[in-house]
């Protein structure tokens, strides 16, 4: 598989595109300078303890105040605090690699029983605001590497599922073991696999040192706080999907072009060749065909083969689905399997959308209704197979006896939305227009007043077609009329871009009149 990645750098926002073999399949805007980033460690301030919910809310900064649930304090959350208490109160720094980590922390206790308002506490990012709601949190530090992922208060050395080869599950567990100093665990990321030991014992050191730099930022701050900013939304992204399917890095921002640069020369060397800095007269999104795709992908309606296409629906709770058919009904005359192409079809273009606009939460798919079971089997089969290489955590469950399938889907971030709506030219958002049968006696008026206070000789109107045909009909036309009757030579301009009843008047000039 072909990836690309497009970078559109604005004074507002960074806008990536990745593209996998010419589809456009994940569209990221990072605001700049917004803060709250998923990742994200800050010094919080405890407001108020929930009971009932066994939670607390937690002022980071953000104008909402974050959340934080008991089970999200994490098994080391005592430890942790007693370090917090320690470089709040203005001591010396105490050697992290030497403290001794206290029993973990049960799962069914009171949240109440550990925090208290006014409280400061050591958080990290788990989920940016969405919607109404403020920041999601989590006292389960952990940092993220290319290869690895830094679990400080930890001893374990954990390997990801998708690395089967027992003898490199064995290699990795002993680099780990060769570097990691005590009360540091690792989890050793897919990405780890086949690469060289001097590699992976440079990751693991650079996050030490990465929370090294944590520690000493809560010495010296006060709660709120922002203690350590994750990496860029472009750095992430990079760190995470960078490999040997990567075919370019195109930006078009030489700031952002030399940070990517040397960002990839620091974790792949070899790669730095791949990222190009863009410098043609065409936006880059439209040299490289992104803007025609995100227009007709984020629309309600999305097409997919022989006139089948989907409606996708957002509310508050979750998101709908509804598969149609379209004109394949009509043309095919084996119903079930009609219904099995446009439902497969559907799946694919779905997992794609799923990606691209970070749809997450609950999702339910209405497909074309399946009478056979081996057919509604191979459908649950193929959308797993279709959301395989999503990086979000999910869950697809089978067809329900409606024919609805559910998903769940990670949601760490805001919904990806492109707004497809202009404004009315007619009303211009009002949502009131003048009636057609008034428009020619305003037309009129305002010609009157030009010519009979202005002494103008001359209008030329540029209106749209539909006005145009309307003022021009007939023999004895409505121009016609007004130029003997205001003694005026009257050139009617037609205007596919003029509302509807807008009329713009112009002297002989063409200066504008107002």
């Amino acid at each position: 598989m072909n990836k690309e990645l497009i970078i559109n750098v604005t004074s507002n926002e960074i806008t990536i595109a990745l593209f996998e073999d010419k589809q456009l399949v994940e569209l990221n805007k990072e605001k700049c300078k917004t803060g709250f980033a998923v990742g994200d460690i800050y010094l919080g301030k405890v407001k108020k303890i929930m009971p009932g919910l066994n939670a607390a809310f937690v002022n980071v900064g953000y104008e909402k105040d974050a959340f934080i649930h008991y089970l999200d304090l994490g098994p080391q959350f005592t430890t942790q605090q007693k370090l917090v208490n320690i470089l709040t109160n203005n001591k010396k720094i105490p050697n992290f690699e030497t403290m001794r980590l206290d029993k973990a922390m049960g799962k069914n206790g009171k949240i109440s029983g550990f925090i208290a308002s006014g409280q400061s506490i050591l958080v990290q990012i788990a989920k940016e605001a969405i919607s109404t709601k403020g920041p999601r949190l989590t006292c389960d530090m952990s940092l993220a590497g290319r290869n690895v992922v830094l679990i400080p208060f930890s001893n374990k050395v954990s390997i990801s599922q998708k690395i089967r080869s027992a003898e490199e599950r064995k290699r990795l567990k002993r680099i780990a073991s060769e570097v990691l100093p005590n009360n540091y665990g690792v989890i050793i990321r897919t990405a780890a696999m086949g690469q060289q030991d001097e590699e992976i014992k440079h990751d693991i050191l650079s996050l030490i040192e990465r929370w090294k730099k944590v520690i000493s930022g809560v010495r010296n701050s006060t709660a709120p706080a922002l203690i350590l900013n994750e990496e860029n939304r472009t750095t992430t992204i990079i760190r995470d999907l960078l490999n040997g399917s990567f075919s370019s890095i195109c930006i078009d921002d030489q700031t952002v072009y030399e940070e990517v640069r040397e960002y990839i020369r620091t974790i792949a060397p070899e790669k730095e060749k791949i990222v190009k800095l863009y410098k043609g007269n065409v936006p880059i999104f439209d040299n490289f065909d992104v803007s025609k795709q995100i227009m007709s992908l984020f629309s309600k309606y999305v097409s997919l083969k022989k006139g089948a296409y989907l409606i996708i629906e957002h509310t508050e709770a979750l998101h709908v689905v509804d598969v149609n058919s379209g004109n394949r009904a009509k043309v095919d005359n084996d119903q079930e399997q009609t219904a099995m192409d446009v439902n497969l079809a559907a799946a694919a273009e779905i997992a794609r959308q799923l990606r691209l606009r970070d749809m997450g939460g609950i999702i339910v798919i209405d497909f074309i209704d399946l009478h056979k079971s081996e057919n509604r089997t191979a459908l649950v089969e193929k959308m797993r197979e279709m959301m395989a290489n999503d990086r979000a955590k999910h869950t697809i469950l089978p067809l329900s006896k409606f024919g609805l399938m559910q998903i769940t889907r990670q949601r760490v971030r805001p919904e990806t939305h492109i707004d497809m709506r202009e404004t009315c030219p007619a009303c211009h958002g009002t949502g009131l227009v003048t009636p057609a049968a008034l428009l020619d006696t305003q037309i009129e008026k305002q010609i009157a007043y030009y010519a009979k206070e202005k002494k103008l000789d001359y209008i030329k109107l540029r209106v749209n077609p539909v006005v145009a045909a309307f003022l021009t009909k007939g023999v004895f036309s409505l121009r016609l009329r007004w130029m003997l009757k205001y003694r005026c030579a009257i050139r009617i301009v037609k205007n596919t871009t003029t509302g509807i009843i807008e009329t713009r008047y112009f002297n002989r000039k063409d200066e504008e009149l107002f």
